[in-house]
This record gives C-alpha cells, sequence and structure tokens, in this order.
C-alpha cells in the first residue's frame, strides 16, 4: 500500500499520520514534502506510524532528513506508536537512539508540550 498522510492538529502540536509504507524514493519522498511544508507553521510535530506497514532504506534516509530540517527549522519532531516491526527496525539501525519514539500519540503530544511524566 502507498503512503497515505493526513494531518491533524492537537492544540499546538502538528500531527501526521501515516499509512502504507515509507518505501522506494517517491514515498519517502511524499513524506519529506509534506513535512517541508508544514515546518513554516509549527514547531512540535509528531509522525505517527502505527499505520506504516513497512520502511525500507531510502525511507529510513528520509526520516534522518526529515528530522535534520525539522532541527534546522526549531521544530521537534516526535515517532508516536510504531509497529512491531517499524520498532524492531529502528532499534536496529541504531535510530531509536535518534528519535524520540513513544507508544502512542497522546504520550508524543503530551511530550511535545513538556507535560509527560
Amino acid at each position: 500500500m502507498k503512503l497515505k498522510m493526513d494531518v491533524c492538529e492537537i492544540e499546538d502540536v502538528t500531527v501526521i499520520r501515516c499509512q502504507g509504507r515509507i518505501a522506494y524514493r517517491d514515498e519517502a519522498l511524499a513524506l519529506s514534502e509534506k513535512v517541508t511544508e508544514l515546518l513554516p507553521d509549527t514547531h512540535q510535530l509528531v509522525l505517527e506510524l502505527s499505520g506504516v506497514e513497512m520502511i525500507d532504506s531510502a525511507g529510513l534516509g528520509e526520516l534522518v532528513v526529515v528530522l535534520m530540517w525539522a532541527q534546522a527549522n526549531n521544530c521537534s519532531i516526535k515517532l508516536a506508536a510504531p509497529r512491531k516491526t517499524v520498532g524492531e527496525l529502528l532499534q536496529l539501525t541504531n535510530l531509536a537512539s535518534v528519535f524520540e519514539i513513544y507508544p502512542t500519540v497522546d504520550d508524543a503530544v503530551l511530550a511535545s508540550r513538556g507535560q509527560l511524566a
């Protein structure tokens, strides 16, 4: 399934709900383009990954690019609710030490707002 993205706002946090796969060059670039479009208007970004079935090397690379762009624009980025296989891939590639990863969107939003205990 190709990557589909829906954007919503939860108070002052922008959430991108991703479904499908973050793979191949076109789909991975679509994620980067969406984030680039949102960066001027947000300082808190959450990527919800619960609907992501798989990520390949192009997708992993684009996640890193998205993180660098967000940081350059004073925007924090958090990952939320990755499926087990996606979470394991993030661990295996050591990207789990680079990204802040939360089990739920609510936890990621609270952390973005500095309210997670």
